[in-house]
């Protein structure tokens, strides 16, 4: 009779036992029920998954068209040969090579002189100098602007006989140029028509760094003796390094997506060498040569040079603890 309870009493424990990891289990699955995460689904799931198809989908599908020969509408890809034949062909075409290295010089010198010129005017203004307000607006105003506005605003800038570029460089007895014909001088040109439209966001990135900045900085470079160029170099500038390091990503994303600029500037499939970069190359290959296959390959090699600047950018604002 002892043993008949002890196995009772087991057997009631084991069963208590079973109940409560039953409760446990539907205590976590109410609680998830009505967890922010589930209670959303009806207002990010749709866009989520249209997202994935739409980006992440396209994404997929492009690299998958890059290992074929495709060679545009017609017969479907054939997906049972595939290599990387299109991107060996693409590191021997000298074409790749001179988009390449204009891609590079067009994405590292508007950077460059826009960040410079985008401080240089944070400065002044943080100095809350004369007609601060006005110089703000005119600064801002460009980037209200489209691609297309802007290319067709310099080409009459840069009109060799009446612009207003070589009206300005007439009165010192030079020119005119063509500033757009010219093989030496249109990257130049298309360069400067992208700072004057993007140094206004350079200023507004750098101005939001510098207010944020606590007085009593600026005080203790004073009580030390620093002028106002030691104040600024040795003490201001390195703590926007934040601000310039995300500046810097969105500028030169902004350089990889100049193909609309070039494009509206010159016409469709005449963007002249000098000034012919990867995207125009990939569109021309694409839709003027029919190499589909090719063009995919090129817009690889498009999004590994984003990745390579989105990455280490992401990289930077979770070890800030911004991510």
């Amino acid at each position: 009779m002892a043993d008949t309870g002890e196995t009772e009493t087991v057997s009631g424990s084991r069963a208590a036992a079973h109940r409560g990891a039953g409760d446990d289990w539907h205590g976590r699955i109410r609680r998830f029920s009505k967890s922010d995460f589930v209670r959303g689904l009806p207002y990010w799931f749709v866009p989520f998954l249209i997202m994935g198809f739409g980006v992440y989908g396209g994404i997929g599908w492009n690299t998958l068209i890059s290992l074929t020969d495709y060679e545009g509408f017609g017969q479907p890809p054939d997906l049972g040969d595939l290599d990387l034949e299109m991107y060996a062909q693409a590191l021997q075409d000298p074409a790749v090579f001179v988009t390449t290295k204009n891609t590079f010089v067009l994405m590292i010198a508007f950077t460059t002189i826009t960040m410079i010129l985008g401080l240089f005017l944070a400065i002044m203004l943080d100095r809350d100098i004369r007609f601060r307000e006005k110089i703000q607006t005119i600064y801002l105003l460009p980037m209200a602007l489209s691609f297309v506005v802007t290319a067709q605003f310099w080409l009459w800038m840069y009109n060799v006989n009446n612009g207003l570029v070589n009206t300005v460089v007439g009165v010192f007895g030079l020119g005119p140029y063509n500033w757009i014909g010219n093989p030496d001088l249109v990257l130049s040109a298309v360069i400067f028509a992208l700072i004057w439209q993007f140094s206004g966001y350079a200023m507004v990135v750098f101005l939001a760094g510098l207010q944020s900045m606590p007085d009593d900085q600026f005080e203790a470079a004073k009580v030390d003796g620093a002028n106002t160029l030691e104040m600024y170099w040795d003490v201001i500038i390195p703590q926007l390094k934040s601000s310039s390091v995300s500046a810097a990503v969105i500028l030169m994303i902004f350089a990889l997506k100049a193909f609309t600029f070039l494009y509206s500037m010159f016409g469709q499939y005449r963007v002249p060498q000098a000034t012919d970069i990867l995207a125009t190359l990939m569109v021309r290959e694409a839709f003027q040569l029919q190499n589909w296959a090719y063009a995919a390959a090129i817009a690889s090699i498009l999004l590994v040079m984003s990745l390579a600047i989105i990455a280490p950018y992401l990289y930077y604002q979770y070890k800030q603890g911004s991510l």
